[in-house]
C-alpha cells in the first residue's frame, strides 16, 4: 500500500452545506492562488487549485499521476453539457478504482468474466466549476493520493494503455511500414532506431501497434460490407437470374449474406442429390463464418452452389442460411447433406431440410481423437484408433451393434462421455448407416477442392481441366464386353471407378446359394461373405454392400455375378444418368441458345484438335504440314478484333481479375457451366487455409505408341470391333458429348 497527501474538499459553490460524499478535512485556500497552467508536475495536487478547463485539469492529474506510477480515468459528473448550467463537477480515479460488473450482452445472456485490474482504490481529484467575474474556472475540491495497490515504477508506468499513445505520425509510419508488407514486431524496432530510444522504452508496444493495425481493417469493414451488397445489386441487374439476400442486425451491421449465381443454380439441377456444406472456414479480417454449397459433377469436379457470410456461428444463423440456399434452388432441397460435426448446424438441418439425410464428415471427428483419448488410452491408443477405422468401414448394421459393445469392453470406454456421444450420433458418421443413402461417394469435406481452392486457384475448375477430362482415352483392361458398354455410357471419372471394381472382381467367388440369391466372397477368405440378388427377368440386381446406393457404382460383387451368369451389358438403371456423359448436356437443356451454339462449337473444336493430333503423329511429314497450317490458323485469329462483351453474352472460358476498391465477388463461368469465385481486399489478402492442390492426372499422350490387341481396334476411341474408317466419332461432323467422351 502507498500513502500520499488525503486533503478533501473545502465547500461548495454556493458556500451551502457539503453533501454527504463531499464531506471531509476543511483547508482554507489563499485568494491569490493563480489558475495552475503547469506543464512539469513537482508538487501534489492541492485544495483550491486552479484550471481554465476540465482538460487542462486532466492533463495536470495524469502527469503526476504518471509520475507516481498509475494512471487516471474520468469517473462521475455532476449536470449534462447543454442542459442548465452544464456540468458543473468531476471527478478523477484511479485507473483501478471500483470493482468490475457483469454485463448483459445483446441477447440478454451475461458476458464472459474477464479479468479486470479494478481492485476499489480511492484515490481521486474532484474538480468542481465556479464563476468569477463572469469567467468560468475550474477549482480542485477535493484530492486522495491513498491507494490500496502496489505503483507501478517509471519503467513500467509507460506500458499502461493510458499512456501508450500512438501520435499521428506514429500512425503514419505504421500505416506505411504495413503497407510495405513489415511485421509488427519490425515496425517497432525501427521506430526505436529512429528515435533513438532503447529497447523497449517506446511509449508504446507490439500489441498497440497490432490493435490499430485492427483498428484500420474494422473502419474498412462496414464499407466492404456496404459494397459488397453494392456489387450483389450490381450482379444482380446485369442477370436477373443471380440470386442473393442479406439481413441487417440492430446496429445497422451486416449480419448474414449469401448468393449463388445463376450458372450455380443450373449445376444444382443436375448434381444436387449429394451436398457438402463447408463450415470450416471463418473470414478473420470480418470475424464472419463463411459457409460454401458444394457438389460433385458428373466429371468428379467441385461444383459451386452458393456460399454464405454469417455473424455468429448458432443455429439460428445456420438455419437462416438454409432457408434461404433452399429459396435459390427453387424449394428443391437434396438427398444428402455432408457437414462438419456441429450440433448448431445438426438441429437446423433437422428443422430446415427434415427430409434430406444429414451426414457429419468423418474427419472431423478423428481430428477430436488425440484430446479425448491419446492420454486415457495410453499405448493403447493407436491399437484402438485402428479399431476405429475398422468399426466405421463396417456394412452391416448389425456388426457394427455387436462389434462397438465389444470394443467398449475391451478398452473400459462404456461411461467415457465421448464414447457415449460418438455411439448417440452414429446414424450421423458410421457407414454401415450411410451406406443406404447417394452420397457420391463423399464422406469428408477434404474429398472435393474446398473454400480455399475457389479463391485462391480461380481456373482449377475451368475450361482446361475439363478439356482435358475429356481428351482422355478410355484404356480398357480387362477385354470384357461389360467394360465396353460402360466406357460407352459413362464419364471417364465415372468410368475409372467402375473400372477399378471390375479389375477386381475376377478375385472373388460366386456362389448360388438360393434362387437368384449368391453368395460372394474373396478367394483367401474362408468366411464372411456379401449376398447378392440378382433377378435377370426384371434386371434387378443389389449387393449387401450397398456401393451402388451409396455412389451410382457398381460393387465389384455384383460385376462378378454378372460376368458369371453370361451378362455383357450392364443394365441402364444402373449407369445413372448423373454418371454420364450425357449428363452435361441435360444442364444444357435450360441455357439459352447462343450458350448452346457456343458449346457445341467448342466440342467440335476440341474433336478437331484431337483428330488433328491423331493424324498428325502419323508421319514427320504429316506433322510438319500440321505444324505449319495451324501456325498460320493460329496468327489469323489473333489479328481478329476482339468482341467486348456484354452482361448476356456467352463468358469467357478463363477467369478474368476485376479491379476491386473493396470485398467483390467475381464469378468465373467456363463453357460447361463450373463456376468459380474470388473474394478480392485492397488492404489485405485474405488466406483461409493452405491446403495441398489436387493436380489433375492427364491421360495418356496421344503421340505414344498405341497399345496392340488382338482384332479390330479403332485407333481413334479405343474400342473393340471396328477400325479408324468406321469410328462413329470421326465419321462425321455431329459430334456430341457423347462422342467426346472416347476422345
Amino acid at each position: 500500500m502507498s500513502e500520499g497527501t488525503s486533503l478533501i474538499i473545502e465547500s461548495s459553490e454556493n458556500g451551502t452545506d457539503l453533501s454527504q460524499d463531499d464531506i471531509g478535512t476543511m483547508e482554507e485556500t489563499p485568494e491569490d492562488t493563480i489558475l495552475s497552467r503547469q506543464t512539469s508536475v513537482n508538487l501534489v495536487p492541492f485544495i483550491g487549485q486552479r484550471f481554465v478547463s476540465q482538460e487542462a485539469a486532466y492533463e495536470y492529474y495524469c502527469t503526476f499521476a504518471k509520475q507516481f506510477g498509475f494512471s487516471i480515468r474520468r469517473n462521475r459528473t455532476r449536470g449534462k453539457d447543454g442542459v442548465g448550467r452544464g456540468v458543473t463537477r468531476r471527478d478523477f480515479t484511479c485507473h483501478r478504482g471500483g470493482y468490475p460488473q457483469m454485463k448483459l450482452s445483446e441477447d440478454g445472456k451475461m458476458q464472459r468474466n474477464r479479468k479486470s485490474s479494478r481492485c476499489g482504490c480511492q484515490a481521486y481529484m474532484r474538480i468542481v466549476k465556479r464563476t468569477h467575474f463572469d469567467v468560468p474556472e475550474w477549482r480542485i475540491t477535493g484530492f486522495s493520493n491513498i491507494h490500496n495497490h502496489e505503483l507501478l515504477k517509471s519503467n513500467e508506468v509507460c506500458l499502461l494503455p493510458a499512456y501508450s499513445t500512438l501520435s499521428p505520425d506514429d500512425k503514419s509510419r505504421i500505416c506505411m511500414f504495413a503497407k510495405a508488407g513489415m511485421s509488427a514486431r519490425q515496425m517497432l524496432r525501427l521506430m526505436e532506431l529512429e528515435k533513438g530510444v532503447r529497447l523497449g522504452c517506446l511509449p508504446f508496444t507490439e500489441v498497440d501497434i497490432r490493435n490499430l493495425l485492427q483498428s484500420f481493417r474494422n473502419i474498412d469493414r462496414d464499407n466492404d460490407a456496404i459494397d459488397l451488397i453494392a456489387m450483389c445489386k450490381k450482379m444482380k441487374d446485369e442477370n436477373s437470374n443471380f440470386k442473393y439476400d442479406f439481413k441487417i442486425d440492430g446496429h445497422n451491421r451486416l449480419q448474414y449474406i449469401s448468393w449463388s449465381y445463376a450458372s450455380s443454380v443450373q449445376l444444382y439441377e443436375a448434381f444436387g442429390d449429394a451436398v457438402i456444406f463447408d463450415t470450416s472456414h471463418c473470414l478473420d479480417a470480418y470475424d464472419m463464418l463463411v459457409g460454401v454449397w458444394l457438389g460433385v459433377d458428373n466429371h468428379g469436379m467441385t461444383c459451386f452452389f452458393g456460399c454464405v457470410l454469417l455473424r455468429e456461428e448458432n443455429m439460428q444463423s445456420f438455419s437462416w442460411a438454409l432457408k434461404t440456399f433452399l429459396g435459390f434452388m427453387k424449394g428443391k432441397a437434396p438427398q444428402t447433406i455432408l457437414t462438419d460435426h456441429n450440433m448448431w448446424l445438426k438441429e437446423a438441418i433437422a428443422t430446415e431440410m427434415a427430409q434430406t439425410k444429414h451426414a457429419f464428415c468423418i474427419l472431423h471427428i478423428i481430428a477430436k481423437f488425440s484430446d479425448w483419448f491419446s492420454v486415457l488410452l495410453g499405448s493403447r491408443y493407436d491399437e484402438w484408433k485402428a479399431e476405429f477405422h475398422r468399426l466405421y468401414n463396417l456394412d452391416s448394421v448389425e456388426d457394427f451393434e455387436q462389434e462397438w459393445k465389444e470394443m467398449a469392453n475391451n478398452y473400459g470406454l462404456n461411461t467415457n462421455k465421448h464414447i457415449i456421444s460418438l455411439y448417440t450420433l452414429r446414424t450421423f458418421w458410421a457407414l454401415a448407416f450411410l451406406k443406404h443413402y447417394f452420397f457420391a461417394g463423399m464422406m469428408h469435406t477434404s474429398q472435393t477442392n474446398s473454400l480455399a481452392d475457389i479463391v485462391e486457384f480461380k481456373d482449377r475448375a475451368g475450361a482446361k481441366q475439363r478439356m482435358q477430362q475429356k481428351g482422355q482415352r478410355f484404356c480398357l483392361k480387362t477385354g470384357s464386353p461389360i467394360e465396353s458398354h460402360a466406357s460407352s455410357v459413362l464419364t471417364p471419372y465415372a468410368f475409372g471407378k467402375l473400372q477399378e471394381e471390375l479389375i477386381l472382381a475376377p478375385q472373388y467367388a460366386s456362389i448360388l446359394v438360393d434362387e437368384d440369391c449368391f453368395q460372394v466372397r474373396h478367394h483367401t477368405q474362408m468366411d464372411g461373405a456379401w449376398k447378392v440378388i440378382w433377378h435377370p427377368c426384371q434386371e434387378h440386381i443389389s449387393c449387401s454392400c450397398h456401393l451402388f446406393e451409396f455412389s451410382g457404382i457398381l460393387c465389384r460383387h455384383v460385376l462378378r455375378v454378372l460376368s458369371t451368369n453370361n451378362c455383357f451389358r450392364i443394365p441402364d438403371q444402373y449407369l445413372p444418368l448423373r454418371w454420364r456423359g450425357l449428363s452435361s448436356s441435360s444442364t444444357n437443356a435450360f441455357q439459352p441458345m447462343p450458350i448452346r451454339e457456343h458449346s457445341r462449337k467448342v466440342q467440335f473444336l476440341e474433336s478437331l484438335s484431337s483428330a488433328l493430333v491423331a493424324e498428325s503423329v502419323q508421319s514427320e511429314e504429316h506433322l510438319d504440314a500440321a505444324c505449319e497450317q495451324v501456325s498460320m490458323v493460329v496468327s489469323h485469329i489473333k489479328d481478329l478484333p476482339k468482341a467486348v462483351h456484354g452482361a448476356n453474352d456467352i463468358p469467357n472460358d478463363i477467369s478474368y481479375n476485376r479491379p476491386s476498391d473493396s470485398l467483390i465477388l467475381q464469378e468465373v463461368e467456363d463453357a460447361d457451366g463450373i463456376v468459380n469465385f474470388s473474394i478480392g481486399n485492397p488492404h489485405e489478402s485474405i488466406t483461409l487455409g493452405k491446403l495441398k492442390e489436387k493436380r489433375l492426372g492427364v491421360g495418356d499422350d496421344t503421340s505414344k505408341k498405341r497399345r496392340h490387341c488382338s482384332g479390330l481396334c479403332c485407333g481413334h476411341c479405343g474400342q473393340y470391333g471396328y477400325d479408324a474408317s468406321e469410328c462413329h466419332i470421326m465419321g462425321g461432323d455431329n459430334l456430341n458429348g457423347e462422342a467426346l467422351g472416347y476422345l
